[in-house]
């Protein structure tokens, strides 16, 4: 009975193995290459965002989002999941001339993919204002560029 159960154990290991590079398996059907990155290439994606805010342009502040992403900014309470939506918001958010600043972060790279996550404070040129907030960006990588997948911005709970 125990030499049965060790030759069944072989049978099902070998067939597991046989059929990892089968067609139709998850593991075939991922050929995927992954995006070579630094820290500091992810870091430079907000500067790029955050310069798309200075021309005062909402079509090129959304032109960083993929097609298929969430903003859920820090002074709407509207999630914005479509590139009108979203060139709405900052159509609103643009006319106080924002300009960001990075306080805070913690990068963390995957394949494809990247999290920058921290905290930034906003100044408004045209009011004045400062406004401290926490921030999480998900980028992917298309083949071609970086594009945020998810962004949330909240404005900090607690005065510093």
């Amino acid at each position: 009975m125990k030499l049965f159960r060790i030759a069944a154990l072989a049978f099902v290991l070998t067939g597991c193995a046989m059929n990892q590079g089968a067609p139709g398996s998850a593991q075939a059907s991922r050929t995927e290459s992954c995006k070579v990155t630094s820290e500091q290439e992810i870091a430079a994606l907000f500067d790029r965002w955050n310069q798309s805010l200075q021309t005062g342009d909402p079509h090129k502040v959304a032109a960083n989002y993929a097609e298929r992403s969430i903003l859920l900014p820090t002074v709407s309470n509207k999630p914005r999941l479509t590139v009108a939506e979203r060139e709405d918001y900052f159509q609103h958010f643009l006319q106080d001339r924002p300009s960001g600043k990075i306080d805070f972060r913690s990068i963390e790279l995957g394949c494809n993919s990247a999290v920058d996550a921290g905290l930034y404070t906003f100044t408004f040129a045209r009011t004045g204002a400062v406004v401290k907030a926490r921030y999480t960006y998900t980028y992917r990588w298309d083949g071609t560029q970086w594009l945020i997948t998810s962004h949330h911005s909240s404005a900090m709970p607690e005065k510093m």
